[in-house]
């Protein structure tokens, strides 16, 4: 079904046809004249995504155009031609996005592979915890244990540990699950602020990786010592500087609780946290250097 653009296009400027009646027209035109367009060689799958895409603009094509010696229709070619490359490279970028983040999203599924479970080496080694946290806590004077040294120190790494690790280790420290719970939920809610701010870093930083594999695979798509190959290079020199700087400001940011909220939620002095953790610290590098001669 062929169309005459151009006589369309008068009886449009002229008002016996609406604007919308016009764009319809166009998009027929379109659709079933790929033949007659500048995209005849694309395959056909590919040409009717590109209509597609296309549509909203049609609008605007019709808008623009000024007569100054040439057609409408010549007009329309020639927006169709700038308007693929658009889309063209619109696709590409796509692909590149997909391609990155799929082969980012496979290192990560392989990296975070959950191990088989072996029970026998899950009781040894919670044997092995048991018997560890019995020689931190007990006092070598007088036999006595002080379970306050082990309470501050899970306190204090409270953004490592689960509600699952809280429950197994609650009994060995002489609390029940539900109260070291509670006080594990006090402790972050003290650190709600610092944690969300973390939160945004990390998904900033996220943003910044992709946006660096983005780059780089645009890049070695591209010929190079070409001005758009030379625009990459800089953005993804730019990008990588930044997301250096990122990770280190994350790095420096600290995850653990202060000695001042762990003696607010335990109700004691801040000193007493002190010499616990300080105790704490002692005891478990004098257990490492005597694994170390055995």
């Amino acid at each position: 079904m062929y169309i005459n653009i151009n006589e369309l296009y008068l009886k449009y400027y002229y008002g016996k046809i609406k604007k919308n009646d016009f764009e319809c027209a166009i998009y027929t035109f379109l659709v079933n004249n790929q033949d007659k367009t500048c995209l005849s060689h694309w395959i056909a799958c590919e040409y009717e995504d590109f209509i597609s895409w296309f549509v909203p603009r049609i609008n605007k094509c019709i808008d623009s155009y000024r007569d100054k010696g040439f057609s409408f229709e010549a007009f329309l070619s020639k927006y169709i031609h700038v308007a693929s490359r658009e889309y063209r490279t619109r696709s590409v970028i796509n692909s590149v996005i997909e391609y990155s983040t799929w082969s980012s999203r496979v290192l990560e599924m392989y990296a975070h592979e959950e191990p088989p479970v072996y029970n026998c080496k899950d009781k040894e080694k919670d044997i092995e915890t048991e018997n560890t946290i019995t020689r931190l806590i007990t006092d070598k004077r007088n036999g006595r244990k002080n379970t306050r040294r082990i309470l501050a120190l899970i306190l204090k790494c409270y953004y490592y540990v689960s509600d699952d690790f809280a429950e197994k280790i609650a009994p060995l420290i002489g609390i029940t699950p539900d109260k070291l719970i509670e006080l594990l939920n006090k402790i972050k809610t003290l650190r709600q602020k610092k944690d969300d701010n973390l939160y945004l870093l990390k998904e900033r930083i996220f943003c910044q990786f992709y946006r660096c594999m983005v780059f780089s695979k645009r890049l070695s798509i591209v010929n190079e010592n070409t001005l758009i190959y030379n625009r990459l290079k800089l953005r993804l020199e730019k990008a990588r500087e930044r997301l250096d700087k990122m990770r280190h400001r994350m790095a420096s940011i600290r995850t653990e609780a202060t000695n001042s909220q762990i003696a607010e939620v335990i109700g004691v002095k801040k000193g007493t946290i002190d010499a616990s953790l300080y105790k704490l610290k002692s005891l478990w590098k004098e257990m490492a250097k005597k694994a170390d001669l055995n």
